[in-house]
């Protein structure tokens, strides 16, 4: 290799991330990085979004690989920076998302000395990556980038590589390596045929769906509709079938439907389709479940009767094209149909709520009324996502949220990742007070990089469910109170358009101009204090 061939260390992993797709890294510059951030100024396929704390960096990263189903990109500083990084990683590992996280450390002749900001990051990161490593020698870089990457994609995980700051800068012998070819299995026939005779046994069906499903809505509506089955979604399944679907019953667990629990008491068979979500003690263990999943990892909690793994779509058109009809039990769907009309007059009841302080649920309808059918919408966690995942009807929005980590200040990031990622696409955030005072300061991040995104902010002035759930225990409610600044001014002083919104009657015209702004824009919601009717019923919370 001549001089005028020779590359980098920080090159040619730019270089192999751009064979894998990326295109752009999260991040927070540090001087252990510096060879990287070096290579990244002069290259002009990947961006680099700078944003203010490593956390958003990696829930940009998990929200990236969610959306595009590649792996996404974070870096960070050794030390504090990686520390920092870990909160949005264990995001990304409990929802089994594909994220490759770089991380700086310190120069190769001080690694394992007092040196500043010194730890071992392969210890650091253990509970949260499939495969973390150190990197010693310039020429490996193409070998054991590549391991991680594939780890990544195949185990749907984090992987991680600690790159200390001086080896960014050497030259090296390595050459990009692209991604192999990844196998679609598809399920044996014998499997397929076992299972589809105990489908057939069942009288009384339901089908669970998951994120894993959101790319086969329409066959999961012809597969209810042609077993007689009742369809339900976990919280990361809102949005794959629509409201409208005939057999479609809402959202099971806490936040769903709230006459979930006492119909599927009456089931005889659960199908679980791209999801594990099975709340605890919600229904009665003897019910016989089967599953169909990408991977054999993602297997619900008890014993399961049947498990197909492989390309959901292509399983379930093979399902399609077996007669389940002489399985179906009028009395059943006749049942799903009651239920589908009560609750729908519910949620239309509790949606048209009107008022000031404004009902969490008419803020809900009023997001349902104005949102694009294909518009991402981001949730952060806490109240408002309870009162989303119980009352919002969806058409074919991807939702976004944290599903099994459950960290606060999830949404903000997530939408200006769903920015860049589709930025064709209407996104819209939805926070409480509390969960984006975590991330405040991302509101800078947003206006630097343009991102159009719309934020609407439950403003109650507590931590809501951290209160209701103390009431009912009849503890005291220490630390529940929030002291929040007027969110529309800040966001204006962060370049944003900023709304006030405090009568119910205000909220749709509020929220179609922000909607139309050429800029970010939040709308702070002056929000009641409301408990959620699932902690009154004391429903299992989880």
């Amino acid at each position: 290799m001549n001089l005028q061939q020779a590359r980098t260390v920080a090159e040619v992993i730019l270089s192999q991330l751009k064979l894998w797709g990326t295109k752009r890294i999260y991040g927070v510059i540090g001087d252990a990085i510096f060879g990287l951030l070096d290579a990244l100024g002069k290259d002009k396929d990947i961006g680099f979004i700078a944003v203010k704390h490593e956390t958003t960096a990696a829930l940009m990263a998990s929200a990236e690989a969610r959306l595009t189903g590649k792996p996404g990109v974070c870096v960070s500083q050794m030390g504090p920076g990686m520390g920092n990084l870990l909160n949005g990683l264990g995001n990304a590992h409990l929802d089994r998302l594909p994220v490759l996280a770089i991380t700086g450390q310190a120069p190769l002749n001080k690694i394992g000395t007092d040196y500043k900001q010194y730890i071992n990051q392969q210890e650091f990161i253990q509970p949260l990556a499939c495969f973390s490593s150190l990197l010693c020698h310039p020429d490996a870089i193409a070998d054991v980038l590549g391991k991680a990457l594939t780890l990544s994609c195949i185990r749907q995980d984090v992987a991680h590589l600690s790159i200390p700051q001086d080896l960014f800068f050497s030259v090296t012998k390595a050459e990009p390596l692209p991604p192999p070819p990844f196998p679609n299995f598809m399920p044996f026939s014998e499997d397929v045929s076992l299972f589809i005779e105990t489908m057939k046994q069942a009288t009384r069906p339901v089908i669970i769906v998951g994120r894993g499903g959101e790319n086969a809505g329409f066959l999961l509506e012809q597969l209810a509709e042609k077993w007689g089955a009742a369809l339900f979604f976990s919280p990361d399944g809102n949005g794959v079938v629509s409201a409208t679907s005939p057999n479609l019953l809402g959202g099971i667990g806490e936040g769903g439907n709230p006459l979930a629990p006492t119909f599927i008491q009456q089931a005889d068979l659960v199908l679980f389709v791209g999801t594990t979500w099975w709340p605890e003690g919600y229904v009665p263990e003897h019910i016989i479940k089967v599953q169909i999943d990408h991977f054999a990892e993602n297997r619900v909690k008890g014993p399961v009767q049947g498990m197909l793994l492989g390309n959901i779509e292509k399983v379930l058109e093979n399902l399609l094209k077996t007669d389940l009809s002489p399985s179906q039990n009028k009395e059943w769907v006749e049942g799903i149909q009651k239920v589908k009309n009560q609750w729908s007059q519910e949620n239309e009841r509790e949606g048209r709520q009107e008022g000031s302080p404004i009902p969490p649920s008419r803020i809900i309808r009023a997001i349902e009324n104005c949102c694009d059918d294909n518009a991402v919408v981001t949730l952060d966690y806490g109240d408002s996502t309870l009162w989303f995942y119980r009352n919002f009807r969806p058409a074919k929005q991807q939702v976004l949220l944290s599903s099994h980590w459950r960290t606060m200040g999830f949404s903000l990031p997530a939408a200006m990742a769903a920015r860049l990622t589709s930025p064709e696409r209407q996104v819209i955030a939805i926070a409480g007070d509390g969960g984006l005072e975590m991330v405040l300061a991302e509101l800078l991040t947003a206006s630097r990089y343009h991102l159009k995104v719309t934020l609407i902010v439950f403003n109650n002035g507590t931590l809501q469910m951290e209160k209701d759930k103390m009431v009912l225990k009849g503890l005291n409610q220490e630390g529940v109170t929030l002291t929040n600044p007027d969110f529309s001014l800040l966001a204006q002083a962060c370049g944003w358009d900023g709304y006030r919104v405090e009568h119910s009657t205000k909220l749709e015209q509020v929220l179609q101009h922000a909607l139309q702004s050429s800029k970010p824009a939040l709308i702070d919601v002056y929000t009641e204090q409301r408990i959620h009717p699932d902690f009154l019923l004391n429903k299992p919370l989880q």
